[in-house]
């Protein structure tokens, strides 16, 4: 299909209600970007986007339409231009806030167009929220989604709408994997260019733990000063608290969490802050996960420990109170400590003492570090060369007698690092071979401290957060 004939679509809003994040979900789908194609302006930016396996269109995302300014109107004019362009218009709004006039006159412009035209509610982030939906009604809109594309929620009605503007390629032989053969699948690099993108170099990092571990005094210790009450009797930190400091050009923001007991000492105020400390995991990209050197693990660290599995989190193993562990050495503490959480391998140890400060320093670059890391793209092509030679070393077992082949490999998200493996039986790949693969991408590529999700999928299926 050439380009001229791909249909636009042009995502469409005032400021800050959430375009540049739709255009860059719709743009992380990754089951079929076939390129990118330059922005006639600073404040538009184009990709060609495949749904559905084999309808492919352009996305465009314009800049916020606001006449408060000179400047802005410019930006407002080629955002309009662009719907003029374009085949497709979606229209977004802010569905924490009330309907706006404003918002109403610039959509009944749009709808003068005579073209297909979606109101999308953005920001309906839970069900409680979706009451604030049918406010927007009103509008008079052929098309009206609620949507959080932030939490990737209620999406299946907005691409079946989307579909019916969409023509289907014709179909096309998969490609097959061969030494010689570039992969068709290149990586999406951000519009760096871009106005309305930020840098990337800001982390939140949990402090969890079971109670009276230290998680205050390394709070204190890391940030050089008494920020939170520290004390010996177990729990007296309930609310998290945030303190954000600068460190090699990153924002760290650490929230010191309240400790967790076991679940039949949690009552009253203390259920309330274990609920507190699952909802800032929630946001969370790195978790630092402190150990009292002088208990070792203990089942209830399991138990927290597991927050991080469940919340794919960058993970430190921080084992605090070394100053006065006893007689265990090094060796010893660490073999324990893996033993015990066999599902945080990837993890780094680092042993401090926060109460004297000992290598507490070194915190700060193993968060930066694993960050790094955290949110780092694999090119497909690499990928893909490193699936070669594990194929080779190791043959795809098969499901019942037939074969199950693996085309290739492509990493279509990061914080955590997540990659598909495009196959004909995605049922039919066993667990165990693609934890043998995912070691031995680990292997290949630095993911220390970074968990990595593998998925097996159909050449076309979307590649949604599970």
């Amino acid at each position: 299909m050439q380009e001229h004939n791909l249909t636009k679509v042009a995502i469409l809003g005032r400021p800050n209600v959430g375009k540049s994040s739709l255009f860059n979900r719709l743009a992380r789908q990754r089951d079929a970007i076939t390129s990118d194609v330059s922005g006639t302006t600073r404040d538009i930016k184009k990709r060609l986007v495949t749904i559905s396996g084999n309808r492919e269109f352009e996305v465009i995302d314009t800049g916020g339409i606001d006449y408060s300014s000179e400047l802005f109107s410019k930006v407002a004019d080629f955002s309009l231009k662009a719907a003029d362009m374009a085949d497709v218009i979606i229209y977004m709004v802010d569905g924490k806030t009330l309907p706006d006039e404003k918002d109403r006159e610039l959509f009944y412009k749009l709808q003068q167009l005579g073209k297909p035209l979606a109101l999308v509610v953005n920001k309906i982030d839970n069900d409680k929220e979706e009451e604030r939906y049918w406010e927007f009604l009103e509008f008079g809109a052929d098309a009206t989604f609620p949507m959080s594309v932030s939490h990737n929620r209620y999406f299946n009605d907005f691409y079946a709408w989307l579909e019916q503007y969409i023509p289907a390629a014709e179909e096309k032989e998969p490609l097959e994997l061969t030494e010689d053969e570039v992969n068709p699948f290149e990586e999406i690099v951000r519009d760096i260019n871009s106005t309305t993108e930020e840098a990337d170099n800001k982390i939140s990092v949990a402090i969890i733990g079971r109670v009276n571990t230290g998680k205050s005094s390394l709070l204190n210790a890391l940030l050089g000063e008494e920020r939170s009450v520290v004390s010996d009797v177990a729990g007296t930190t309930i609310d998290p608290i945030d303190e954000t400091i600068e460190h090699n050009d990153y924002e760290i923001t650490f929230v010191d969490t309240a400790g967790i007991r076991k679940r039949s000492k949690i009552v009253g105020i203390e259920k309330y802050a274990l609920g507190r400390t699952e909802a800032m995991l929630e946001k969370a990209d790195i978790a630092l996960l402190i150990i009292d050197a002088t208990v070792g693990v203990t089942e209830l660290d399991e138990r927290v420990a597991g927050l991080i599995e469940k919340f794919r989190l960058g993970a430190l193993i921080v084992i605090n109170k070394w100053d006065i562990r006893g007689e265990k050495t090094y060796e010893e503490a660490v073999d324990d400590i893996r033993d015990e959480l066999k599902f945080l391998h990837y993890a780094p140890l680092i042993t401090i003492s926060a109460k004297t400060g000992m290598r507490v320093n070194k915190i700060l670059d193993q968060i930066t570090a694993i960050y790094e890391r955290y949110k780092q793209r694999i090119p497909t092509s690499k990928l893909n060369d490193v699936l070669r030679e594990a194929m080779q070393r190791h043959h795809v077992p098969s499901y019942n007698g037939a074969l199950v082949k693996i085309k290739f490999a492509t990493q279509y998200e990061t914080k955590p690092p997540k990659i598909a493996l495009i196959t004909n039986r995605p049922d039919g790949l066993h667990f165990s071979y693609k934890r043998y693969l995912a070691n031995y991408i680990r292997s290949k590529f630095d993911f220390e401290g970074v968990p990595l999700d593998i998925v097996a999928r159909k050449r076309g299926e979307r590649f949604e957060e599970e």
